[in-house]
């Protein structure tokens, strides 16, 4: 008789997790390799040394506290990809701050939201970014709205009145070593889309994401030889922890091609910086295999990277392994309450398992799958993904209540997620159990959508959902309910949403109906708006 395995996994216990601080790392880093090439950052002309880094590092954080921050404050950071983001990303963890995460894309209600959720204290932030104007929208937020913010700077060396030059937040005073840091402390705090509509603030320690680049950048095998180039935000742990943090505790070069990813760029990027690693999201190699000018590039040097994010399609892998020269690239998979990577494919594992899994388990975590009642599925059937580890964030800051609902009392956090882990350990994603939609990358949770169309004077109801997309995967699609003298069209609610919210959560499809599809108990079936969308959809673009 064959005895049926559970769908519960442990990874291996080796390497020993680092119990440091990133200061204590990063210091490490820079008396291994002081003269190696730490940043490269190709739009601002930035090509500084471990040393360097250091110096500017240790200015900021020293000038941070003479400001009169504390150990413990929060500062946010809202500017896309750039010198000052890694400065200011190892600065405030030097200084025993809480850097917050903003995503550039924020628009006012939200950066006000995410400010005051969690106190922050000080804001750095660019002036502006793709259209946004973010000094107006901060002086219209007015300073009775932001409480707690005492410190404002700006990027760069240009004066605004109100806002300190960045230039000038760095200290000639040494950074005082005895600020009392340890590796539990809280690091960082990123915001995730919550169903309740209101983003909640994922708080991580030094322990999570160190530990986590640490492993993360060893199964791509990165050394003080490679050069990662980093296209991926910074605001997601994506940039900032498997891209700065991994290349920190490996001494590798972090290459950030632009502000914000442009396929020219990072192309040519990888060409004249010879990097040897790049990361992305499927979307992102999709627009580089399909850059005109792809052709014209020497990607010889590339040998690994990390895909994560999104399911890549079979073509679009073989394609990045033979065009583009990334044999070892490997496939990621995690949540930001996990710091975020739980499954990775190896760098030798067959083409047809990097494309249909997310690899097997990481070092020192522990995952189960289980059905609606909490026990464990059997190998192969679908159930919730649960993560237990060093890598489970601390909680949702300053929400009690989110937390308990996301982390259990055994340690185990419930993703949200449905997989299956087949016998040789492999998992794949097959659904989610929330409606989140994932659109080249970002996560979107359609409650969140819905609630804010619901603030529009004349709609007066919503349903989102995902629907396919050949491009981003998914794509957001809102039926609406409108009042009866409303003069709305659908254009028109498209670009109401665009001024007033981050424009990856504007829906791209919009109709207004009469009424949703329900269950006879009054629930509105979502799948059936859906169906009905994906049907519009492919009639109006018949397969040639």
């Amino acid at each position: 008789m064959t005895t049926r395995t559970l769908s519960h996994v442990r990874g291996a216990d080796a390497p020993p997790l680092l119990e440091q601080t990133i200061g204590a790392v990063f210091d490490a880093t820079v008396a291994r390799s002081p003269e190696d090439i730490a940043l490269i950052v190709r739009h601002q002309d930035v090509r500084w040394t471990w040393r360097t880094l250091q110096r500017h590092v240790d200015s900021v954080a020293a000038g941070l506290l003479e400001r009169g921050l504390q150990p413990g404050d929060r500062v946010g950071i809202w500017a896309p990809n750039c010198a000052e983001w890694a400065i200011v990303q190892f600065a405030t963890a030097k200084a025993g701050l809480v850097l917050v995460t903003i995503n550039p894309a924020y628009l006012a209600a939200e950066l006000e939201y995410a400010l005051n959720k969690v106190g922050c204290a000080a804001l750095i932030t660019a002036p502006s970014h793709k259209g946004s104007d973010y000094l107006a929208i901060l002086r219209d937020l007015s300073v009775a709205r932001l409480p707690g913010l005492r410190l404002l700077v700006t990027t760069g060396e240009e004066r605004h009145e109100g806002f300190v030059p960045f230039a000038e937040l760095a200290s000639d005073v040494p950074l005082n070593p005895g600020v009392d840091i340890r590796p539990d402390d809280p690091v960082n705090i990123q915001f995730t889309s919550g169903t309740t509509g209101f983003p909640k603030g994922a708080t991580l320690s030094h322990r999570n994401i160190l530990n986590n680049g640490y492993l993360v950048g060893r199964q791509i095998g990165l050394s003080p030889v490679d050069r990662v180039c980093i296209p991926v935000p910074l605001y997601h742990c994506f940039g900032m922890v498997i891209g700065n943090l991994a290349c920190l505790v490996h001494g590798a070069t972090m290459v950030y091609p632009a502000d914000s990813f442009d396929p020219l760029a990072v192309l040519k990027a990888v060409e004249h910086e010879r990097c040897t690693a790049l990361y992305g999201v499927p979307t992102m190699f999709i627009a580089l295999l399909r850059h005109p000018e792809f052709d014209l590039f020497d990607l010889s040097s590339l040998r690994t990277g990390i895909m994560a994010g999104a399911p890549c399609p079979i073509s679009v892998m073989r394609e990045v392994i033979d065009r583009m020269h990334m044999a070892g690239v490997t496939i990621a998979y995690g949540m930001t309450e996990t710091s975020p990577v739980s499954f990775q494919s190896d760098m030798d594992d067959p083409l047809e398992l990097r494309v249909s899994t997310v690899g097997r388990i990481q070092p020192h975590l522990e995952v189960k799958l289980v059905d609606t009642e909490g026990a464990t599925v059997m190998r192969g059937e679908p159930g919730e993904l649960c993560t237990r580890g060093y890598s489970v964030m601390l909680g949702y800051w300053d929400d009690t209540a989110k937390t308990a609902e996301a982390i259990d009392a055994d340690g185990w956090l419930h993703t949200g997620d449905l997989a299956t882990i087949d016998d040789a350990g492999y998992c794949r994603i097959v659904g989610r159990i929330k409606d989140m939609v994932i659109r080249g990358g970002e996560n979107i949770y359609p409650r969140e959508v819905e609630e804010f169309l619901l603030t529009h004077p004349d709609i007066i109801d919503a349903q989102v959902v995902g629907v396919a997309d050949a491009k981003y995967g998914e794509e957001l699609c809102a039926w609406i309910i409108v009042r009866a003298d409303a003069s709305q069209n659908e254009q028109a609610v498209r670009d109401w949403c665009r001024a007033r919210i981050a424009h990856f959560k504007v829906p791209r499809y919009v109709r207004i109906v009469q009424e949703f599809p329900m269950t006879v108990t009054g629930k509105v079936q979502k799948f059936a708006i859906r169906d009905a969308m994906d049907a519009i959809l492919k009639s109006s673009c018949p397969a040639n």
